[in-house]
C-alpha cells in the first residue's frame, strides 16, 4: 500500500483535534445544562405547593351549590396546598428551602474545587451527576408517597446543594483545558449559555407535569442529569495531553504525528531523553487554514505541578475583586432564577405553567447578553469594564422590572429579555472567561491545576450571595415585592462598586500606551 502523503496525513490529525475540541465543547455544554435543568423545577412548582385557595374555595363552591346548598364549604388552606406551605408563612418555608440548597452548594463549592484537582475529573462529574439525579428524584417521590415533612425536603436540597457542586469547577477545568485565550470571551460566552438553556428546558419540562403530577417535574430532570452522568463517563476526555499520551505509546519509534491543540509530536529514542518529550509546535496564524509547516522543538519536563493552595489562588490578582463583584451579581440573578415564576404569578395573575413559559424569556436574554459580553470584553481586552457598564445599566432596569404589572404582554415581555441580559451577561463573565484567565494568570507560570481552585473560588463566593438572594426575597416579599426590588438594585451596586479598581486599572492602562510610544520616538 502506497504511504499516506505528509499533507494528507497533517490535514487528517489537524481535523482530529478540532473534532475532539467540539466534543469536548458540546459534551461539557450538555452536562452543566442537565444541572441546570435539574435545578429550575423548585422555582416552578412554588406556586403548586401554597395555591390561591379563597378563590378556589369560590370556584369548587360555585359548581356544587346546587347540590349542596345548605353545607358549608370543606375547601381551605389544607385542600389546596401542600403542607406543610398551607399556611401564611408559606413564603419564608419556600425561601428556607431555597436556603438550605445555595448554602450548602456555597460551602460545598469552596471544597469542591481543591477535591476536583485531586481526583480525575472525569469520574468526579460523574459521580457529582448521579448523585444529583438521585436526590432530585426524591424530591419529587416526596408527592409520590405523599410526604409533608419539610425536614424531608430541607434535607433533601441540603444534600443536593452539596453534589452539584461537583459540576462547575469540573467543567471550566475541562473546557479551560481544550481553548485557549484567544477568543476566550466569544466561545465562552457561547459555551455559557448553557445556563440559561437548562433554565428553559427545566421550566418547559416542570411546567408540563406541575398541575397535574409535580412529583414528575423533579422525577423526569433527575433521570435526565443521571443519564448524563453516565455520558460523562464514557465520552469526557479532560485534557489534550489525555489523548497525547495515548498516541505516544501507539506511534512507533521515529516516526511524527499531530497530536491535539496542534501540536506535531516527534516521538524519538534517545539514552538521555527518557524524561523528556519534544513538542514541534506549527506556527499557525490565527486566520490561515494552510501553510507551510515550521517545527519548533520545545523540550518539557513531565513532572506534574503541584496544586495551589487555597491562600496561594486568593493571591492572584483579581480574584478578590471579581469574587466579591460576583457576590452581589449572583445574589440578583439567583433571586431571578428562584422567584421570578412566583412573582410573575402574583403579578401578572398567570397560572403557574404560564408565569413559567413567560420566565423563560428571562433565560433567553440571558444567553443574549452572555454572548454579548464576552464580544465586547474581547473586543475591548477588558473584562471588568464590560461588566461594569452592564451592572449600571442593569440598575434601573430592574426598576422598570418592578412595575411589570402596570404592562401590558408586550412591554413585560421587552423587559424580561433586556433585564436577562444585564442581569446575566456579567455574571455570565465572571463564572467563565474571567475565571479561566485568573486560572491560568501569567503569575501561576503555567500551572494549569489552579483552574479548578481559583473557578470554585470565584464561584463559591457567588454563591453565598445566591444562598442569600431568595432567602431575602422570602422576607421582604411578605411586605411587598418593592422591597425586593429595592434590594437587588442595592446588589446592584455593590456588585459595581467591587469593580471599581479594577475598571479604573484597565482604563489607566489603555491611556499609558500612547505616552509609551511617544517616549520611544523622543528616545
Amino acid at each position: 500500500m502506497a504511504p499516506v502523503p505528509p499533507g494528507i496525513r497533517l490535514m487528517v490529525s489537524f481535523d482530529r483535534d478540532q473534532w475532539y475540541r467540539a466534543l469536548t465543547f458540546i459534551l461539557t455544554f450538555l452536562l452543566y445544562t442537565s444541572f441546570h435543568l435539574s435545578r429550575k423545577p423548585i422555582s416552578i412548582i412554588k406556586s403548586e405547593l401554597h395555591k390561591n385557595c379563597s378563590s378556589v374555595s369560590e370556584i369548587s363552591t360555585a359548581s356544587s351549590s346546587s347540590q349542596q346548598a345548605s353545607l358549608p364549604s370543606k375547601h381551605n388552606d389544607m385542600d389546596c396546598s401542600w403542607k406543610p406551605f398551607d399556611k401564611s408563612n408559606y413564603k419564608q418555608l419556600l425561601g428556607a428551602m431555597d436556603y438550605s440548597f445555595l448554602c450548602a452548594y456555597a460551602v460545598g463549592m469552596y471544597l469542591s474545587g481543591i477535591i476536583g484537582e485531586r481526583l480525575p475529573i472525569r469520574l468526579y462529574l460523574t459521580v457529582g451527576m448521579l448523585a444529583s439525579g438521585l436526590f432530585t428524584c426524591l424530591f419529587g417521590l416526596g408527592y409520590v408517597y405523599n410526604i409533608h415533612s419539610l425536614g424531608f425536603y430541607i434535607c433533601i436540597q441540603v444534600a443536593n446543594g452539596l453534589v452539584q457542586t461537583t459540576g462547575w469547577p469540573s467543567v471550566v477545568t475541562c473546557i479551560g483545558n481544550w481553548f485557549g485565550k484567544g477568543r476566550r470571551g466569544l466561545i465562552m460566552g457561547l459555551w455559557n449559555s448553557h445556563t440559561s438553556v437548562g433554565n428553559i428546558l427545566g421550566s418547559l419540562i416542570a411546567g408540563y407535569w406541575v398541575s397535574s403530577n409535580w412529583g414528575l417535574s423533579f422525577i423526569v430532570p433527575g433521570i435526565i442529569i443521571a443519564i448524563m452522568g453516565v455520558f460523562c463517563f464514557f465520552f469526557l476526555i479532560e485534557h489534550p495531553n489525555d489523548l497525547k499520551s495515548v498516541y505516544a505509546q501507539n506511534s512507533p519509534p521515529g516516526k511524527s504525528q499531530l497530536g491535539v491543540n496542534g501540536h506535531h509530536e516527534v516521538y524519538l529514542q534517545h539514552k538521555n531523553t527518557k524524561n523528556q518529550s519534544y513538542d514541534v509546535e506549527l506556527l499557525l496564524p490565527r486566520d490561515s487554514v494552510c501553510v507551510p509547516v515550521q517545527p519548533v522543538v520545545v523540550v518539557k519536563s513531565e513532572s506534574e505541578p503541584s496544586a495551589i493552595s487555597f491562600t496561594g489562588a486568593l493571591q492572584i490578582p483579581g480574584v478578590i475583586d471579581f469574587s466579591l463583584c460576583l457576590l452581589f451579581a449572583k445574589l440578583v440573578s439567583y433571586t431571578f432564577l428562584f422567584w421570578l415564576p412566583l412573582y410573575i404569578t402574583k403579578a401578572a395573575h398567570l397560572d403557574a405553567k404560564e408565569a413559567g413559559d413567560l420566565s423563560t424569556l428571562f433565560d433567553v436574554g440571558g444567553i443574549v447578553g452572555g454572548i454579548l459580553a464576552g464580544v465586547i470584553s474581547d473586543k475591548l481586552g477588558k473584562r471588568a469594564t464590560t461588566c461594569a457598564v452592564m451592572l449600571l445599566l442593569a440598575a434601573p432596569t430592574l426598576y422598570g422590572f418592578s412595575m411589570i404589572s402596570e404592562f401590558g404582554l408586550g412591554p413585560t415581555i421587552g423587559m424580561l429579555l433586556v433585564c436577562g441580559g444585564l442581569v446575566n451577561g456579567p455574571y455570565a463573565l465572571i463564572t467563565t472567561a474571567v475565571s479561566a484567565d485568573l486560572g491560568t494568570h501569567k503569575s501561576l507560570k503555567g500551572n494549569a491545576r489552579a483552574l479548578s481552585t481559583v473557578t470554585a473560588i470565584i464561584d463559591g463566593t457567588g454563591s453565598v450571595g445566591a444562598a442569600l438572594g431568595p432567602l431575602l426575597a422570602g422576607l421582604l416579599s411578605s411586605g411587598g415585592w418593592d422591597q425586593v426590588f429595592y434590594m437587588l438594585m442595592t446588589a446592584d451596586f455593590l456588585a459595581l462598586l467591587f469593580l471599581l479598581r479594577l475598571v479604573k486599572k484597565e482604563l489607566d492602562s489603555t491611556k499609558s500606551r500612547p505616552i509609551s510610544i511617544v517616549q520611544l520616538k523622543e528616545h
